[in-house]
């Protein structure tokens, strides 16, 4: 498990940053709603981007020989919210556990409180409204991409994405990192999709190796040692000894 999870770490985060074969030299302005992208039926996903030698189109389902411009965007849109969430969340388990143990929402008082899957109970404990909060934040960004992209629900056409919405394009660029032409938008779109797929399938791996053994990824690593005790929690116990 150690192996397997160590490769799917390092593998796929090199061919990440290779400039996708698949993206002419030339220079094509951004001169539509979708970053410049033109559908081409007799294109490996209608040419949108995200392969990248050496496994290139990917498709060992053939899923995408028979499937129409509508549901390929409806793919590439779940593809790109999810890697984004999952980049996301190989993050947050990182550097709150070991041996970072960083907890922006409950203070730790310096002990190692043990593999990141157990960490919500922690919040509930000592933050118990955060959930109804962090649901409301949810339901905002949502509703603000379906505003964006999404068709109104019973549509004559049964669409579900607008035609002129960039699968993943909600307009978030507050660095204003957004290339001007199609090509660089490209590369930085596979960037993007590339490192996505890792996530998710890193998190996958992380969240799999904690429930089987109940430690921290870096203690499974060897890298840091295994400080948990179970027995320090939960912490909103502590803290009220702490206070009296």
């Amino acid at each position: 498990m150690k192996f397997s999870l160590v490769v799917s770490l390092l593998l796929p985060a090199a061919s990440a940053f290779v400039t996708p074969k698949s993206i002419a030299a030339s220079k094509t302005s951004i001169a539509n709603d979708l970053n410049g992208w033109q559908p081409d039926p007799n294109e490996f996903a209608y040419g949108l981007p995200g392969a990248l030698d050496p496994v290139g189109n990917f498709d060992p389902l053939n899923i995408s020989e028979n499937t129409s411009l509508s549901q390929m965007k409806q793919y590439r849109e779940a593809e790109t919210t999810h890697g984004r969430v999952a980049m996301l969340a190989v993050i947050g388990f990182l550097v709150t556990e070991a041996p970072l143990s960083f907890h922006p929402l409950f203070n730790a008082a310096g002990r190692d409180i043990g593999p990141a899957i157990r960490h919500l109970d922690e919040v509930r404990a000592t933050a118990p409204f955060f959930f109804e909060a962090l649901a409301l934040v949810i339901g905002g960004l949502e509703l603000t991409r379906a505003l964006k992209g999404w068709e109104t629900p019973g549509n004559d056409e049964e669409k579900i994405l607008k035609d002129d919405y960039y699968p993943g394009d909600i307009g978030f660029d507050p660095l204003n990192l957004k290339p001007d032409n199609f090509d660089e938008f490209a590369i930085m779109s596979t960037k993007e999709l590339q490192h996505g797929r890792l996530a998710m399938l890193g998190i996958a791996g992380i969240v799999a190796q904690e429930l089987v053994n109940s430690k921290e990824i870096f203690v499974t690593l060897g890298l840091v040692p295994d400080t948990f005790d179970a027995s320090n929690l939960p912490i909103e116990t502590y803290s009220t000894l702490l206070r009296e």
